[in-house]
């Protein structure tokens, strides 16, 4: 069992050190809160919506983004999953990193890039499983759109996560809210995991975010859910062992492996 924490993030597009403050506040209330980790949304680092700043702001994985939220980490004894833009070269990857301290970072690339503007930006990088160990649980990473493609949760699923944490940047809208309120809840149940779904606050210059971020259970249930885009921290348990009915009622990773 790990409690989290999860903020739902109001970023200022184009200014690091803000957003990195923010996130410093949250890792601080998290860590007063008794939780392990904390969650922050797709590219909060620089802000979703900062255009083409995001390429002159994007750092590599050893740079001093990852620097300050390894120090924010390690001052407050709780790691970090956050979403950065990343530059390997000449590309520039949509990623997010997780951080414990000063250990080795794990950095996960988004492999389905939504949209124009977001394939104007990035490289998209081939579908790769990153898996993570904190508190005795298993942990995947996607991002955003990621998880809006079975495969991706399967693969994940299949490779024995207890939970997989995805940062977003749902837009506000009709799809938005359907994503938000079924699709999640649907991965974590026919895939018997958590699902950790973290998306933006309020708006930038370019986009309005949906909010709505929420941690579904292996049944299907939410045990923790925003139901508006205000900036809030959440916190929620997460514990397999208390959804061992539904996981054991609903075998469908080892009923797939025996078909």
């Amino acid at each position: 069992m790990m409690r989290i924490a999860a903020l739902q993030m109001q970023s200022v597009t184009g200014d690091v050190q803000a957003n990195l403050a923010s996130i410093e506040r949250a890792a601080i209330e998290a860590a007063r809160g008794g939780a392990g980790l904390l969650i922050a949304p797709e590219l909060c680092i620089t802000g979703y919506g900062a255009g083409d700043a995001i390429t002159a702001l994007a750092e590599t994985a050893n740079g001093d983004q990852i620097k300050a939220l390894q120090a924010i980490s390690s001052a407050n004894g709780v790691a970090i999953v956050a979403g950065f833009a990343e530059r390997d070269g000449a590309d520039v990857y949509n990623s997010a990193v997780f951080v414990n301290g000063h250990a080795e970072p794990v950095i996960y690339r988004k492999s389905h890039l939504y949209g124009d503007y977001e394939r104007s930006l990035f490289k998209p990088e081939r579908p790769s499983s990153r898996v993570v160990e904190l508190g005795g649980l298993k942990l995947g990473m996607l991002i955003c759109y990621d998880v809006e493609f079975p495969e991706n949760v399967r693969r994940l699923a299949i490779a024995g996560v207890d939970a997989i944490l995805v940062p977003t940047a749902l837009p506000a809208g009709p799809s938005g809210t359907f994503i938000a309120n079924h699709m999640i809840q649907t991965r974590a149940f026919e895939n018997q995991i958590f699902i950790a779904y973290i998306n933006h606050a309020g708006a930038d210059e370019r986009f309005t975010f949906a909010g709505n971020s929420r941690i579904a259970a292996p049944d299907g249930s939410l045990v923790a859910a925003w139901n508006d885009n205000l900036e809030r921290l959440i916190f929620a348990e997460i514990d397999p062992g208390t959804f061992a009915t539904s996981i054991a009622g609903n075998p469908y990773l080892k009923d797939l492996g025996s078909a």
